[in-house]
Order: structure tokens, then C-alpha cells, then sequence
């Protein structure tokens, strides 16, 4: 029997006034009616709630990432500032800078062509 059949039936038996028990239960109703606001009219549905909580993961990683890099940072502030030596090789890495008596030498790698 086709879906398209099952349906004549079912509309066919509530007309004759024979009608399934899952549709005279109005607990079944409710709750059913109930999902179903819940799921795609309620301002809180089920299908903003997933994406708000895929956001929140995403948030949460990139948190940790950023953590992780701030810690980073500060590690090498740190060493920067306490430390000339490493002041003059940042200085020297970061913005290509000499002293008078030195030639600077800048290696560019080469990319590849497609």
C-alpha cells in the first residue's frame, strides 16, 4: 500500500468517525503540537540553539588558541626587554636593522611557479 493510499485511508476512517487512538489522545496532541513549536517557531528552537552551540565551540578554540598566543608573546616581551643581546637580534630579524660597520644580506626564497 503507497503512502498516498495510507493517507486516503486515514482521512477516510476520521470522516466515518472512525478515528485512531492517537488522534483522539489529546496528551499526544499536545505534546506533538508542543515539538513542533519548539522545533522551527519558537525564538529558542532546537535549530538556533545547534548553531549557537557550534559558535560557542568555535569561540571556545579560538579562546585557547589566542591564550596560547598571548602567552607566547609575553614570554618573548619578556626576554626582549631584559636582555640586550636580544634586543639587537630582534631588531636585526624583525626590521632588517645594521649596524654602521655591517653590509645586510636579505635572503628571499624563491617561489615556485605554478
Amino acid at each position: 500500500m503507497s503512502n498516498k493510499n495510507k493517507w486516503r485511508k486515514l482521512f477516510m476512517d476520521i470522516q466515518s468517525g472512525n478515528v485512531p487512538w492517537y488522534i483522539k489522545n489529546k496528551f499526544i496532541l499536545a505534546i506533538t503540537f508542543f515539538l513542533i513549536w519548539l522545533t522551527f517557531f519558537d525564538r529558542n528552537n532546537f535549530i538556533d540553539q545547534y548553531k549557537i552551540h557550534v559558535q560557542l565551540n568555535d569561540l571556545r578554540s579560538k579562546k585557547e588558541y589566542y591564550s596560547e598566543q598571548i602567552k607566547i608573546v609575553n614570554q618573548e616581551k619578556k626576554e626582549l626587554f631584559t636582555n640586550i643581546a636580544s634586543k639587537e637580534k630582534f631588531a636585526r630579524e624583525h626590521y632588517m636593522m645594521k649596524k654602521p660597520n655591517e653590509d645586510l644580506f636579505v635572503i628571499v626564497p624563491q617561489q615556485k611557479k605554478d
